[in-house]
């Protein structure tokens, strides 16, 4: 009889993360170029069993599944408050991780992806709402999905070129990028999650093609996230979210995040300008903002974010014609005078990190490992203790 072990960490997180974030105006955009190229207390004895670890059995058991409750509970200590500051996510590694190439084919046990439609509206006259868009995300679903537990969930933008089916394909035509997921999450170095493929294509499936108009796109990329993409993933899959509310919605962001390469790098940065009192974790990679870093911080203070509310886990190669410029924001961004940003390996001494693979240029083979390794850090607290363990039969 063969077995799976899925780890999973963050099943029983049995206290309610709320929002510090206010929803300021956001100030115009400045003139700042953008490069691309150039706590839950410990319980003595056998706690009772809660509402939220009664779902847990329930779907356990649907899924012919050995539950350890009192592991689980162990494996929750590692993810709790330390202070004020919340640790969900693990340890960054000093080197990125290469994927196995046995990744690269199908598992034994595959996550799906399913076609979501969604109504939103014309990115620039989105204000007015008078052009109404029907759109499509793909969603990928971990290998034992269920609505008996919350997932945490990662927006993952592509980027020029491209579109909502470039990263990990269809259900029809899964891409390699997908088969990885699958093989990580079942050897428990990624823990289960929902990841979103949405693109900023506006009218054109070709708009992300032309560079200055996919620039002005993923400025506007977080109206449509934040009132249309979000609501309509979350209020479909099993979040962290209550509700589709605003409220509901920022109430859980500590278990959401975006990240993108290249043009996907770009709109992660807008993300985290616009957006960051709905999203708690960022992963640009090779694609930059802006190398004034004080104008970065002060992008945080207008949000009514402190250093405490985000982890941003960057990475690049060395031979990328967007590495020097990339490389050169988060330097900066690391070096403001207000320490607004501090380069760290985990949650508890900063939210900067970055990592470079010599030789690694801009193409898929770069996208697809840094992608990797930064799921391999967010919502992985477990490995920096004990996990609790689920068991296929």
């Amino acid at each position: 009889m063969k077995k799976m072990i899925v780890i999973f960490t963050s099943l029983l997180i049995i206290f309610t993360l709320a929002s510090c974030g206010k929803n300021e105006e956001k100030p115009p955009l400045m003139e700042e170029s953008i490069v691309l190229g150039s706590a839950a207390p410990h319980v003595q004895g056998k706690p009772e069993e809660t509402e939220s670890e009664t779902e847990i059995r329930q779907w356990a058991e649907s899924l012919n599944l050995k539950l350890d409750t009192e592991e689980i509970l162990a494996g929750t200590e590692n993810m709790q408050a330390e202070g004020n500051k919340i640790n969900l996510s693990g340890i960054v590694p000093e080197e990125l991780e290469y994927i196995p190439d046995e990744y690269k084919s199908p598992s034994k046990h595959p996550g799906t992806l399913e076609k979501l439609v969604y109504q939103t509206w014309e990115s620039f006259s989105y204000e007015e709402q008078t052009q109404e868009l029907t759109k499509e995300a793909w969603v990928y679903l971990p290998y034992g999905y269920s609505e008996y537990q919350k997932y945490n969930v990662f927006y993952l933008s592509h980027g020029g070129w491209s579109n909502e089916i470039t990263i990990m394909g269809t259900d029809q035509n899964p891409r390699s990028f997908k088969y990885v997921l699958d093989h990580a999450i079942e050897d428990g170095k990624i823990q289960p999650l929902i990841i979103v493929l949405p693109t900023y294509n506006n009218t054109s499936s070709r708009d992300s093609g032309n560079y200055s108009l996919a620039l002005q796109l993923t400025d506007q990329f977080h109206n449509e996230l934040v009132n249309d993409l979000i609501p309509a993933v979350e209020g479909k899959y099993s979040t962290y979210a209550e509700d589709t509310t605003q409220e509901g919605l920022k109430a859980a962001r500590d278990h959401r995040g975006f990240g993108g390469f290249s043009m996907g790098s770009v709109n992660t940065w807008c993300t985290f300008r616009y957006a960051l009192d709905y999203f708690r974790y960022f992963m640009p990679m090779s694609g930059s903002y802006s190398i004034n870093g004080e104008y970065m911080a002060e992008l945080v203070k207008e949000s009514g974010h402190s250093p405490d509310d985000f982890f941003i886990f960057a990475a690049s190669g060395t031979d990328d014609f967007a590495y020097s410029a990339f490389k050169a924001q988060i330097m900066a961004m690391g070096s403001v005078s207000d320490s607004m940003f501090c380069f760290a390996n985990n949650e508890t001494d900063g939210n900067l990190s970055f990592l470079e693979r010599e030789g690694y240029v801009h193409d898929k083979t770069a996208c697809d490992e840094y992608t990797y390794n930064g799921l391999r850090f967010f919502w992985n607290a477990g490995n920096r203790g004990r996990y609790a363990r689920l068991e296929w039969e």
